[in-house]
């Protein structure tokens, strides 16, 4: 059998995962191995690991790689961790192929790690741009160690090969994340106000905002009080807010977010971690996307609502109509919010789709790495493109 490892680190990851993961899982020709890090064993993040347990699959390796610091410092410092980590697990492993997705520091541990062991690396969602935030370095590095390359669209295709990537090992098998959209059963309005101890008015906004990596910690607490300061202008619209990420700043905005809600009455919630299930349950039933996580840009289209991106975490990335870009200024958000009622009520937002697929990632990865011989893949040649011209 082909031994197939998945990394997850946080929960949004792992939600946009778990198509992959149980069509692994059901293929009678490979065998799953999952190693969880990360954000999943942290307490202060609700120790997300025993959701992946509940869901029905067996972990292989446990990595505690998080310290106790949300500086640059302490992010660093976990890095240099999880190697050590990675490198007893891996070395246990010993899979045939390392898939991981996205950009993220606890994954770029990963693929430094599986690349210095000889082990083959298949990289998820490359070639896209996030020009504010340091996860696009990230994202890019981990492109030149990786062997087979899985992007969500055509023009993110062309960017990996672009970078010197052998074009017949680059594929573009949309986002895996519409995918498990099109799996769910969401909740009904009902049972999601009880699942979150929440009772919706009659508009509502899904707030995700977490720290952009490439600006210091003034300058990023300035734009969630800016965004904070917008919503005192709506009072009331329901405000179910989530935490922010295991990011530099990250631990600063999720209690200034606590506090915040807190004196909001029964008009706002704070979620550390919805979870899958409920979040997309929550875009079913939200008028608007405010933040800057990459789900406004790729899942919030799939529901026909407007998504309020904020400030530069996001740049880069391709984005559909529905989409209203802003400043991290309070005056700039309200009127992109005033902008995003506007545009809900247009005829046109009804036929709005998303950019990244029509949901049949899952099959068209498998298929790639059943008919490749990893073996084979550990050599790469780089792919000059100047010398077409």
């Amino acid at each position: 059998m082909l031994k197939v490892c998945i990394v997850t680190g946080t929960r949004a990851e792992y939600g946009i995962l778990t198509p992959l993961l149980e069509g692994i899982q059901k293929d009678e020709s490979l065998e799953l191995q999952l190693i969880v890090t990360g954000m999943h064993l942290s307490p202060e993040f609700g120790l997300t690991y025993r959701e992946i347990e509940k869901d029905g699959f067996h972990i292989d390796e446990k990595i505690d790689m998080l310290i106790s610091s949300d500086t640059t410092s302490g992010i660093a410092k976990s890095v240099g961790i999880a190697i050590l980590g990675m490198t007893e697990a891996l070395n246990r492993l010993q899979p045939d192929i390392l898939l991981l997705l996205g950009d993220r520091y606890e994954i770029f541990a990963a693929a430094q790690t599986a690349m210095l062991l000889g082990i083959v690396i298949g990289h998820i969602h490359g070639g896209e741009r996030t020009e504010g935030a340091v996860d696009e370095s990230i994202r890019h590095a981990i492109t030149k160690m990786a062997h087979l390359h899985f992007t969500a669209t055509e023009e993110y295709r062309q960017r990996v090969i672009q970078m010197g990537e052998q074009p017949d090992r680059v594929f573009n098998v949309g986002a895996l994340g519409i995918e498990k959209i099109r799996q769910m059963q969401l909740l009904s309005k009902s049972l999601l106000e009880k699942a979150i101890n929440f009772s919706f008015l009659k508009r509502n906004f899904l707030i995700t905002l977490h720290p952009e990596t490439l600006l210091n910690e003034k300058e990023n607490l300035g734009i969630l009080e800016a965004l904070l300061k917008a919503m005192d202008a709506f009072p009331d619209i329901g405000l179910i807010i989530t935490g922010a990420n295991a990011d530099a700043c990250g631990q600063k905005f999720n209690q200034r977010l606590k506090e915040y809600v807190d004196r909001q009455g029964e008009r706002a919630v704070f979620q550390m971690s919805l979870g899958q299930l409920r979040y997309f349950s929550c875009l079913q039933c939200c008028d608007l996307v405010i933040g800057n996580s990459s789900s406004g840009i790729i899942e919030a289209p799939f529901f026909k609502i407007p998504t309020i991106n904020i400030g530069n975490r996001q740049e880069g990335r391709m984005k559909a109509k529905s989409i209203i870009d802003c400043k991290g200024i309070t005056e700039d958000i309200i009127d992109a919010v005033n902008n995003g009622f506007f545009l809900a009520r247009q005829s046109w937002m009804k036929e709005v789709k998303s950019v990244y697929g029509t949901g049949n990632t899952t099959e068209s990865i498998i298929k790639v790495v059943k008919k490749r011989s990893c073996s084979h893949l550990i050599k790469k040649k780089f792919y000059d493109v100047l010398s077409d011209f």
